[in-house]
């Protein structure tokens, strides 16, 4: 520094070395600021931590040309605590279109128009979730004009990104804000108490049933027929239902039951075709499914059946109608011993009457049988 201030003296005669080195000092710090400056604005942000020096700015934000304000302070915390932050993934990775400051001016409309100009980026990493995503119903919503259909980042955030499952009340949470009305049925189901109040890991979530990126159309044919195997999913598991006591023959007896086989029949041979016939869900509920001991459930009571039965069967005005049905049980000495002793009769009259037809048929032919080959072993008289 002292050669520049003599330098500059010699150029500045009767000025003092001392005067100068302050003012030289700021220049080089200058010059050294506009170098960063200019490697920055060349190269872009190299890290997190050069972003989150103006992100990190709870008041910094941008309008856009709808009048909305668009907040884009980042939490580090929150960021730095979610999985991508525990990954490395650094924010140029995501951000892509951002090579220097200032950024590049953005061409968003309104705020929807910003997460739906950005949630392409997941597929980046995440290619066959999001491919998964397009043939789901809520990306027909959106290619069909409805611009608040759920996106990646509806569900998962964009920055606070977690274990969309940890807690697994976060599932019907996520779901709920689009959804809230069918959320606070679920909720108050026998299915959501067990979540929400017992915090049971084994009792089904909206995934469960209709998937997790791949959500299907449930108000097509062929969701109706296939529904009694989503049920039976859970409800065929032995190690599962032993655990409180849930038989696990529901679904044999419901495909037993003329309502069950026609609805296999159906969607076996005619998957896009539509049927009277109830599923699972006419009977107890779709999401507001109640315990068959809780007196609200549709099938509760011999009141609550008749009742439920009258949507298909309007003619049906006495309880003689609902007792006719087993429910889900098969028949026993204890339950529905009428029907027991009537089967176990036919089990054990039919094989014997057949039985004894087969020993009648088969002596006879043997008896003939006899006769021609004595017949034909027998010599004439000379």
């Amino acid at each position: 520094m002292r050669w520049l201030c003599k330098l500059l003296t010699g150029a500045i005669p009767h000025v003092q070395p001392s005067l100068l080195m302050p003012g030289v000092a700021m220049g080089i710090a200058l010059i050294v600021s506009i170098g960063v400056y200019a490697t920055v604005e060349a190269q872009g942000p190299t890290d997190d931590a050069t972003c989150l020096q103006c992100h990190s700015n709870p008041e910094l934000e941008m309008t856009l040309p709808s009048g909305e304000p668009l907040s884009l302070y980042v939490d580090p915390e929150s960021f730095h605590g979610s999985i991508h932050g525990t990954l490395n993934v650094t924010c140029v990775q995501c951000h892509t279109d951002i090579q220097g400051y200032p950024h590049p001016p953005a061409n968003y409309i309104d705020r929807r128009d910003v997460t739906l100009q950005n949630y392409r980026t997941c597929e980046g990493c995440h290619v066959e979730n999001y491919r998964s995503t397009l043939d789901s119903m809520h990306q027909v919503a959106l290619a069909g004009g409805n611009r608040n259909a759920a996106v990646c980042t509806d569900c998962h955030t964009a920055h606070a990104v977690t274990d969309p499952a940890n807690p697994r009340t976060h599932i019907p949470q996520t779901c709920a804000q689009c959804h809230s009305t069918i959320s606070d049925e679920y909720i108050a189901s026998v299915h959501g108490e067990a979540l929400f109040d017992n915090d049971n890991p084994d009792v089904p979530t909206c995934v469960d049933c209709h998937g997790v990126h791949n959500i299907g159309d449930p108000t097509t044919a062929a969701f109706r027929l296939n529904s009694p195997q989503i049920c039976a999913d859970c409800h065929t598991n032995a190690a599962l239902m032993d655990k409180y006591g849930i038989s696990t023959n529901v679904l044999d007896t419901y495909l037993a039951d003329f309502h069950g086989a026609t609805v296999e029949l159906f969607a076996r041979q005619h998957p896009d075709q539509a049927t009277n016939k109830p599923v699972c869900y006419d009977c107890h509920g779709v999401h507001n499914i109640k315990s068959v001991s809780d007196p609200t459930s549709m099938v509760a009571t011999q009141e609550n059946l008749l009742v439920t039965c009258q949507r298909c069967h309007p003619d049906a005005t006495t309880a003689s109608f609902t007792a006719a049905w087993m429910s889900h049980y098969e028949p026993s000495p204890d339950k529905y011993p009428l029907v027991y002793y009537i089967n176990l009769f036919y089990w054990i009259i039919i094989p014997m009457t057949i039985g004894a037809l087969l020993i009648f048929i088969g002596s006879d032919v043997l008896l003939r049988l006899r006769r021609r080959l004595g017949k034909s072993t027998s010599t004439p008289e000379s």
